[in-house]
C-alpha cells in the first residue's frame, strides 16, 4: 500500500462506506473525512513492514476512531427551550459518534489484534480527559492552552505511529495539525461561526482587530516552525513532504495573500 492520490481516493472510499449509514444520513451531514490525518496516516504505514491487509486496516480503524471523536464534538448542550428537531439531532449525533466508536471495534476485532485495540483505546481516554480541561477548566496560560489543542489533534497519530515504531513523524504532525486547526479557527471566526481559540483570545482586554493579528503572528510562527520539521523528515518520506509543502502554500499562503489583497 504505497502513498499515492488514487490510493488515497480509495482509502477515503472505504472509510466512507464503512460509516455511511442509510438512517443517519436522512437527518445529519455525513461525518468529513480529514484528508491531512489520513495522508500521514497512510506515509506512517507504508514504511512498516506490516502485512497490506494490516496496514489499511490500522488506517481505516484510526480514521473510525478519529470521526467518532470529530462527532462527538458537534454535540452542543442541551437547552430547556430547544425544539424537538434541534434535540432529535443532538441525540443522533452521539448514536452517530457511538456508531463509528463501534466500528473500528468491530474491525480490529477480525483481525485479532488486542494490542492496537489497547493503543487506540488509550488515545481515545487521554483525548477525551484533554478536552475536558481544555473546555471546562480554567488553563495557568494560553500557551498551555495551545499545548493542549495541539495534543488533542495530534495524539491518535502519534500514539499509532509508536506502536508501529515509527515516531520520526510525531514532531511534524504535531506542527502540521495544530497550523491546521489554527487555520480552521481564523475561518470559522471570519464567518461569524463560534471558535473555542478565539473565545480563549477574546477573553483578554484586546479589540477583535488585536485578536486577529495575535492569532496571524500564532499562525506564522507555528508555519515557520512546520516548515522546519517537515525538511527534517528522512527521504523516504518525500512525498509526505511535497504534499505538506502544497498543503501549506495553499491553506496558509494563498489565503493570506488573498486576504491582504
Amino acid at each position: 500500500m504505497n502513498t499515492s492520490e488514487v490510493n488515497l481516493k480509495q482509502l477515503k472510499q472505504k472509510i466512507a462506506s464503512q460509516v455511511r449509514h442509510p438512517f443517519l444520513a436522512k437527518f445529519i451531514p455525513e461525518p468529513v473525512i480529514d484528508e491531512d490525518k489520513l495522508v500521514i496516516l497512510s506515509s506512517i504505514m507504508d514504511h512498516t513492514t506490516l502485512s497490506p491487509v494490516k496496514k489499511e486496516q490500522y488506517v481505516i480503524t484510526t480514521m473510525l476512531v478519529q470521526i467518532a471523536l470529530d462527532t462527538h464534538d458537534l454535540v452542543t448542550l442541551t437547552d430547556e427551550d430547544d425544539e424537538k428537531e434541534t434535540i432529535r439531532t443532538r441525540q443522533l449525533t452521539v448514536l452517530a459518534g457511538d456508531y463509528y466508536s463501534g466500528l473500528y471495534y468491530y474491525l480490529l476485532s477480525q483481525l485479532n489484534d488486542i494490542p492496537m485495540i489497547r493503543t487506540l483505546a488509550g488515545a481515545i481516554k487521554e483525548i477525551n480527559e484533554l478536552k475536558m480541561e481544555l473546555y471546562y477548566k480554567d488553563v495557568d496560560s494560553f500557551q498551555e492552552f495551545l499545548l493542549s489543542l495541539k495534543k488533542i489533534e495530534s495524539l491518535l497519530i502519534q500514539r499509532v505511529a509508536s506502536y508501529v515504531q515509527k515516531t520520526t513523524i510525531n514532531d511534524m504532525a504535531g506542527e502540521w495539525l495544530l497550523a491546521k486547526r489554527l487555520i480552521d479557527e481564523k475561518t470559522s471566526y471570519q464567518e461569524g461561526k463560534f471558535s473555542p481559540l478565539i473565545d480563549r483570545l477574546v477573553r483578554k482586554p484586546e479589540s477583535s482587530g488585536q485578536v486577529m493579528i495575535s492569532l496571524e503572528q500564532m499562525l506564522q510562527k507555528h508555519i515557520t516552525r512546520l516548515e522546519a520539521t517537515v525538511s527534517q523528515l528522512p527521504i523516504h518520506f518525500n512525498w509526505l513532504k511535497s504534499y505538506i509543502h502544497t498543503a501549506i502554500h495553499h491553506k496558509f499562503y494563498e489565503k493570506h495573500i488573498v486576504e491582504e489583497g
